[in-house]
């Protein structure tokens, strides 16, 4: 069998692919490694795609499985507020945000999110909470203050985060059919956070968004100060 040994392969200038073999015949690659952005198969479709810096950027469906899919991630450092502005379509049902490690600069703030537009979209939520103190002391209670009824302020995730530098928030939301144009658009969240006064603070929502138009945008902020954490986005189909 004949060989041959090059140091570079290119494709002409009338073309950017380069082929090996035709329609049938086998190809035996035995190098260490291969770099490529782009694998397709041989109808052209691509099955993996990454962005060159170790970020797979899109994935055929055929590969990915029916588990979470990470559509973006977002870190704040000393930021205002995280806003997602992209990706949250039809692509899948579900969209779930992760939100992790998220200090305050301020003492004591309340962790919000809205959506849509505006971030102005009319909702309705139930709230509840629990905590134990380091001390041993424990409670619960529904939180009226968090609750709103046809309301339109950013909805309370989780409240009165310490702002030292081991104190954060952390927790995650589940935003039902957001481009639905038939329904309203539900959601729940759990949040458990290290409460300024040395306790663990869960606090757990569920609501709606009091609109049938689609959602497209949503935002997180503390109610004051910026903050450092990182966030991020999946779509489940």
């Amino acid at each position: 069998m004949a060989k041959l040994r090059v140091h570079n392969i290119e494709s002409g200038p009338a073309s950017s692919d380069v082929a090996f073999g035709i329609s049938g015949d086998t190809i035996a690659v035995s190098s260490d490694s291969i770099q490529n952005n782009v694998w397709k198969d041989s109808g052209g479709n691509t099955l993996f795609q990454s962005d060159g810096s170790g970020t797979m950027s899109n994935v055929n469906a055929g590969l990915t499985g029916g588990g979470p899919q990470l559509i973006s991630s977002q870190t704040a450092s000393g930021a205002a507020s995280v806003s997602f502005t992209t990706g949250i379509d039809s692509t899948y049902d579900l969209y779930m945000f992760v939100c992790l490690d998220c200090n305050p600069a301020t003492d004591t703030p309340t962790f919000t999110f809205q959506a849509g537009s505006g971030y102005n979209t009319t909702m309705t939520t139930t709230a509840y909470r629990c905590w134990k103190f380091e001390s041993g002391d424990s409670d619960m209670n529904f939180d009226t203050g968090a609750a709103q009824a046809q309301g339109t302020n950013y909805q309370q995730l989780c409240e009165d985060v310490g702002n030292g530098a081991d104190e954060c928030c952390a927790g995650e939301i589940f935003l039902f059919n957001p481009s639905s144009t038939t329904y309203l658009k539900s959601f729940y969240s759990t949040f458990n956070s290290y409460q300024y006064e040395d306790r663990s603070y869960n606090h757990y929502v569920a609501g709606y968004f009091n609109t049938t138009s689609a959602i497209t945008q949503v935002q997180f902020k503390f109610s004051s100060g910026n903050f450092d954490g990182k966030i991020k986005m999946y779509g489940i189909a």
